[in-house]
């Protein structure tokens, strides 16, 4: 245990986006030919504080929304879901931002946003719930609020204060190309804030984006090492996830499992993984904790292809418990 860890027992306050995917009613269809929209709640850091809360962990969220009725019924959600809305604000003046997904015949996504700019993009400084930010045992965040002011500046004040009050710092950059300017500037938004975390949670793809190498190779990985991390996970979809520490390293399987859609398989990967750090921190030091909380996450991860959406697809603990034991 180090000597600064402060925050509440267990607390994982994520920080940032909450919006609605529109995904057409049936799979393999562009947008243009999908006649049929179903509303489903999404926004990366917003599905892990919905997967803490739901895994039986203690969540909370902080970010902006429109004072619409699509903000109104997204933080419903969250409060639904057990998740602490005391970080939540609502915008009169902006909209809530909305996605449109198109399902590819592979379960695979690809995004059309509406932010121009949206609720959450106008988050600032001062409307930070600090007291909140400051009793996190984890502080979680992705890149998508690094794109633009005055996001950028609340975000990093967030990160500074949860730091200071002795947070542990998770980071899922969440590439979402779309969204910035180019593809140089997501590289750069992405690593800007790198060395700050000491948890960093990165997708295969991601690394081949980042490093424009193979995700595969161990060495194109360990280039995204910084010497402040206690932990890297690099996830391989349904190929499990790969692990890398300061003084071990390895990689845990994951389950065969009937994907319909992947979306929301990383949230909940990741919520099911910050429930047993936060409660647990000697699993940086210790590999087979640190193995048994993965072979629980990537459980957590693979039901949750096996429903459309993100959110309605998180799974329990004890359904993930299950399929762990199943796999042994």
């Amino acid at each position: 245990m180090g000597e600064k860890e402060g925050g509440e027992a267990g607390l994982v306050v994520s920080f940032g986006e909450m919006l609605i995917d529109f995904v057409p009613d049936v799979a393999g269809v562009s947008l243009a030919e999908s006649r049929a929209f179903l509303k489903a709640p999404g926004g990366a850091p917003a599905n892990v504080a919905v997967a803490v809360a739901r895994l039986g962990g203690r969540s909370a969220f902080v970010g902006k929304f429109g004072d619409d009725e699509f903000g109104h019924m997204l933080v419903d959600i969250l409060e639904k879901n057990g998740v602490d809305v005391d970080g939540v604000l609502f915008d009169p003046h902006a909209r809530t931002a909305l996605a449109f997904v198109t399902l590819k015949r592979n379960g695979e996504r690809e995004f059309m946003f509406y932010r121009n700019p949206s609720a959450d993009m106008l988050l600032t400084e001062s409307e930070l719930n600090l007291s909140l930010i400051k009793r996190a045992k984890i502080f979680h965040y992705g890149s998508i609020s690094l794109i633009s002011e005055p996001c950028r500046s609340a975000h990093l004040a967030a990160m500074r204060a949860a730091k200071e009050a002795g947070a542990l710092l998770s980071y899922d950059p969440n590439a979402r190309l779309p969204l910035w300017p180019s593809e140089e500037a997501a590289r750069a938004g992405i690593k800007s804030i790198w060395t700050e975390a000491d948890f960093i949670k990165i997708s295969d793809e991601e690394v081949a984006f980042l490093t424009q190498d193979d995700p595969q190779s161990e060495e194109v990985v360990m280039s995204l090492w910084s010497d402040g991390l206690k932990l890297l996970v690099v996830t391989d979809g349904e190929k499990g996830c790969r692990y890398f520490t300061k003084d071990f390293k390895g990689q845990v399987p994951g389950y065969r499992v009937n994907t319909v859609d992947t979306t929301g398989a990383g949230d909940a990967f990741l919520g099911a993984l910050l429930i047993s750090i936060a409660n647990d921190t000697s699993l940086f030091q210790d590999e087979g904790k640190l193995r048994e909380a993965l072979k629980v996450a990537n459980a957590c991860g693979a039901i949750c292809t096996t429903r459309k959406g993100a959110i309605p697809a998180i799974p329990t603990m004890p359904a993930a418990t299950e399929l762990v034991a199943k796999g042994k």
